[in-house]
């Protein structure tokens, strides 16, 4: 059972239907973080994942006397969590306006296009990833736990129906049989089986096949990481755009404004983020298995550089294939950062 010896996990499960709060903990505590890792991939919400966990567990705490043991205790987590995630996104209550006050300082050009993906979409912060071990997802998973975690794959998995989306993080992502996912739905296997191969072809559109990205910490994204600390901190458009690839994106969510291609891309940065007299100061984190930064601008007045949001690199190859910026200054808070330091 996940780590827990079968005879220590028999004796929490014996305790805890007896009322032991410290055993349930116990027993439950092993899949805390990769609950929140799923809740989060179905939801988009790093927020609304810690309030799903919370809810599941609670619901495990109150329901430990009606389970069976027909499937093992992290089966069983998944069962509920995945239920509350569905019945969530059913409500609509989780998600954010579609667009939330932003007063930029400057108008913002004209946009390539206007945004399909969704706008509740926000970063996981790496730290949440480290206790969940790489070897989770079940023998049938297709998804490497690096690739499920990314910005695209989530962006593209929030496009799905509901219930698609949970049937392909179950069978694609952690591995579960089509059996399992059946009865974590209570479905058929037809049924998942049908939800799949809809999900999978949805998903192959939206994410698209590119070079893979160095890996991470290697000497290959540190120097493309530094090259980008370096031109974006003193204000060099021509040198940010020379790492981009043709087609690399530019958006900033929650706003639905995408620039794509490197005229726009560099319009907008000369015009907006790096233009003159503007300078930033990035702190480097990591998001989604991406290099990422706490995004603040210098006060030409106070020695104070303010919050500007989180902002996460998507590299391919030798080359940075897309830039989002997150707007929500509360964000930072999640990653460790403060909404202000001193220069």
């Amino acid at each position: 059972m996940g780590g827990i010896p079968p005879a220590r996990a028999d004796e929490l499960l014996a305790r805890a239907r007896g009322g032991d709060g410290e055993a349930f903990r116990g027993l439950v505590e092993p899949y805390r973080r990769e609950l929140h890792v799923h809740c989060y991939r179905i939801l988009g919400s790093v927020q609304d994942a810690e309030d799903l966990v919370q809810e599941t567990l609670l619901a495990a705490w109150r329901g430990i006397g009606g389970y069976e043991e027909r499937a093992s205790v992290r089966t069983w987590l998944y069962r509920i969590a995945t239920n509350r995630c569905l019945n969530a996104l059913r409500a609509g209550s989780r998600r954010p306006p579609e667009h939330p006050a932003y007063h930029p300082e400057v108008p913002l050009p004209e946009p390539s296009h206007r945004r399909g993906e969704p706008s509740w979409l926000e970063p996981y912060p790496e730290v949440l990833l480290e206790d969940v071990a790489d070897d989770v997802p079940g023998p049938e998973a297709r998804h490497e736990t690096r690739e499920s975690i990314s910005l695209a794959f989530l962006a593209a998995l929030q496009q799905l129906p509901p219930r698609q989306r949970a049937v392909l993080v179950l069978r694609d992502v952690l591995g579960f049989r089509a059996a399992e996912v059946a009865d974590i739905l209570d479905t058929t296997e037809n049924a998942v089986t049908s939800a799949l191969t809809r999900a999978r072809g949805a998903l192959s559109r939206e994410v698209p096949v590119r070079e893979s990205a160095p890996l991470p910490d290697s000497p290959r994204e540190r120097r493309i990481v530094a090259d980008f600390v370096r031109a974006f901190e003193s204000g060099d458009v021509d040198a940010v755009i020379a790492l981009l690839t043709d087609d690399a994106w530019l958006t900033m969510p929650p706003l639905p404004l995408v620039y794509q291609g490197l005229d726009d891309v560099r319009h907008f940065l000369a015009t907006v983020a790096l233009r003159p007299g503007r300078r930033h100061r990035l702190i480097p984190t990591r998001a989604n298995g991406q290099p990422a930064f706490a995004c603040y601008v210098r006060d030409p007045r106070t020695p104070i550089l303010r919050a500007h949001g989180v902002l996460v690199l998507t590299l391919t190859g030798d080359r940075i294939t897309a830039v989002t910026r997150f707007v929500d200054n509360s964000l930072l808070a999640a990653f460790g950062f403060p909404r202000s330091l001193r220069a």
